[in-house]
């Protein structure tokens, strides 16, 4: 059966989930997440939001996703990836829509908060499918290919919200909510018609499966009912790592544009141009630093992107001249993604195929408190400095403080898969 599903397709099924799950991403986070910094100045000139409260509508995001993330691990378990997908996806498309009818920041508030569990809810099992369809020596390029859907919505938002904006006036922000939930809700059909939970139901085996190598923890035959993932010391440190890239990249992605249009008297179509770079930039982040990790290790790929953003913040904080904004934009842009693509990779590295959905939902939980307070801690920092600065120099810290425990991460106990045929005892890790 497998070599008939083969035949139908001159590649696996597998590159069919990535392209599916990275219109996903793209609906899920791009659109759901990082379209709302291109939106943000026209609707706080609208709705005549301070910059407190502008913190506050991505914070109440971030709160519906943590909470989403805490039970997406059982839900994906009860009634599958696929499923919860495509409910999640509707949340958020239907969320988006009521936004655009919206008429003050309480509604805003509370509506986007439904994004963000929509948003969460989708993204985990996305990611959880990595570790089901590819061998761990292949799932930092696989899942590297999703979560450049991020960086094809910010591409599009960055151009399409500023000319909606001049053709509409002032509430061009609205139509833009609504065409925004039209391409989500349609990301969710196409979905549910392609995806799948499991490499079986194709007749097919995980990519790389049998091409030497190394059987990660939770394939071991003897095993594989016997990770518990919350009893697991590495994935709180994993998390840890996790909450300060949630910390820090979502200050810079949700306040850049309005410090660009407001402190430094950029226009918003200059200032969409330069998200759009970071969106196609971004596009080579996932793929790059994802097979990177698969090649040097983990470890050596995360110390390597939070350096480029420390870099990339630093820049935005300075003040310095335009050119200097050209480069705070490339480095953040060029690994923008990178570290969910190698946390999505590690977590199967470190518990198997089995557990990664539920794994990458608890690391994305702890991650998810970095995305809350750091949005709200920026808008309060910027509301009593007067400006955004400070806000970058924080991310910046935070960022050295993630390379910091990075230097400190131990690799995952594994053995090849040779040892496990003949019964030997594990291999001490390299």
């Amino acid at each position: 059966m497998g070599n008939l599903q083969q035949r139908k397709l001159p590649f696996h099924y597998g590159w069919v989930v990535v392209g599916t799950g990275m219109l996903c991403i793209m609906a899920c986070l791009g659109f759901g997440r990082f379209a709302l910094g291109m939106l943000l100045p026209s609707m706080a000139s609208t709705l005549h939001l301070t910059y407190s409260q502008m913190g506050f509508i991505s914070t109440m995001n971030f709160l519906g996703y943590l909470v989403a993330v805490l039970l997406s691990g059982f839900l994906a378990a009860r009634i599958g990836p696929r499923r919860l997908i495509f409910f999640a996806l509707l949340a958020v498309g239907v969320s988006m829509a009521l936004i655009s009818r919206a008429k003050g920041f309480l509604p805003v508030l509370s509506l986007y908060a439904l994004t963000g569990m929509g948003s969460g809810a989708t993204n985990v099992p996305v990611m959880g499918l990595v570790s089901s369809w590819f061998a761990s020596n292949k799932r930092g390029r696989a899942a590297g290919f999703i979560v450049i859907g991020s960086g094809f919505a910010i591409i599009i938002s960055g151009k399409l919200i500023p000319f909606v904006n001049r053709i509409v006036g002032p509430e061009g922000w609205r139509m833009n909510w609504l065409i925004i939930s039209g391409a989500v809700l349609a990301i969710a059909f196409a979905g549910y018609a392609l995806l799948r939970d499991r490499p079986e139901e194709k007749g097919l085996r995980p990519l790389g499966a049998g091409e030497g190598e190394r059987q990660d923890a939770g394939n071991r035959p003897h095993e594989k009912e016997q990770v518990n993932i919350y009893k697991e010391g590495v994935m709180y440190y994993l998390g840890a790592i996790y909450f300060f890239f949630g910390y820090t990249y979502v200050i810079y992605a949700t306040f850049i544009v309005t410090t660009l249009v407001k402190e430094r008297g950029f226009s918003e179509g200059v200032a969409g141009n330069f998200w759009a770079w970071v969106g196609f930039l971004s596009l080579f982040s996932g793929p790059v630093f994802g097979t990177l990790s698969d090649r040097l290790g983990r470890k050596a790929g995360l110390i390597i992107v939070f350096l480029f953003q420390a870099l990339s913040y630093l820049l935005a904080a300075s003040g310095l001249p335009g050119i200097f904004l050209y480069l705070s934009i490339f480095f953040y842009g060029i690994v923008a993604w990178s570290i969910p693509s190698i946390m999505a990779a590690a977590v199967g590295d470190y518990v198997g195929a089995r557990r990664a959905a539920a794994a990458f939902g608890l690391v994305t939980f702890i991650f998810g408190f970095g995305q809350i307070t750091g949005p709200a801690v920026a808008g309060m920092l910027a509301e009593k400095t007067g400006s955004f600065r400070s806000s970058f120099w924080m991310a910046a810290a935070f960022a050295g403080l993630a390379i910091l425990l990075t230097a400190f991460l131990r690799k995952p106990r594994v053995r090849p898969v040779a040892e496990y045929l003949r019964g030997e005892h594990p291999s001490n890790p390299s």
